[in-house]
C-alpha cells in the first residue's frame, strides 16, 4: 500500500529540509520565536517521530486497521504544511520545511480523500481529528523548545 511507505519516506525529506534549509530549523525558530531547541535535541526528537510514524503504520498494518493510522497522518501532514505555509506567509520569507510541507497540504488531502468509503464518515473524521491534534501538540511541545516540562 503506497501510503504505508509514503510516510516515513517524506518525514524523513522533510526532517532533513528541516535540518538544511536555509538557517536550519533550530536557528529559524529562535530567530522567530524565541524558542532554543538544540541540534543534538532536534535530530533526537526527529529520529523520535520518524520511529513513532513507523511503528505506528507497521501496528496498524499487522492488527489491520491501516485505513485509520493513514487517516491521521494524512490529516497530520496537511495541517503541518498549512502550519508551514501560514507562517511563512506571516512572516513573509522562507522557514526550513516549507517546500516540502506545501508538497503534504495536496498529498496529505489526497490521503484522507482516498480513504473516503473504507471506514464509515465518523470514523474517518475521528481519525482525522487524532492527526489535526498530534500536529496541534507537536507545534505547542516545539514551542517549549522541545521540553516536556
Amino acid at each position: 500500500m503506497f501510503w504505508l511507505w509514503f510516510f516515513p519516506v517524506s518525514y524523513l525529506i522533510h526532517a532533513a529540509e528541516e535540518f538544511w534549509g536555509g538557517e536550519g530549523y533550530t536557528a529559524y525558530l529562535y530567530r522567530l520565536r524565541g524558542v532554543h531547541i538544540s541540534v543534538s535535541r532536534f535530530i533526537i526528537l526527529h529520529l523520535l517521530g520518524l520511529t513513532l510514524i513507523s511503528a505506528g503504520l507497521g501496528l496498524a498494518y499487522l492488527l489491520h486497521f491501516p485505513v485509520f493510522m493513514i487517516v491521521i497522518f494524512g490529516a497530520l501532514i496537511f495541517s503541518n504544511g498549512i502550519s508551514h505555509t501560514v507562517t511563512a506567509i506571516w512572516d513573509r520569507g522562507y522557514g526550513p520545511g516549507l517546500i516540502t510541507s506545501i508538497l503534504w497540504i495536496p498529498l496529505g488531502a489526497l490521503a484522507v480523500y482516498d480513504m473516503f468509503g473504507q471506514v464509515s464518515n465518523l470514523r474517518l473524521a475521528i481519525a482525522a481529528v487524532i492527526g489535526i491534534g498530534i500536529m496541534g501538540g507537536v507545534a505547542f511541545f516545539t514551542m517549549k523548545g522541545g521540553k516536556f516540562w
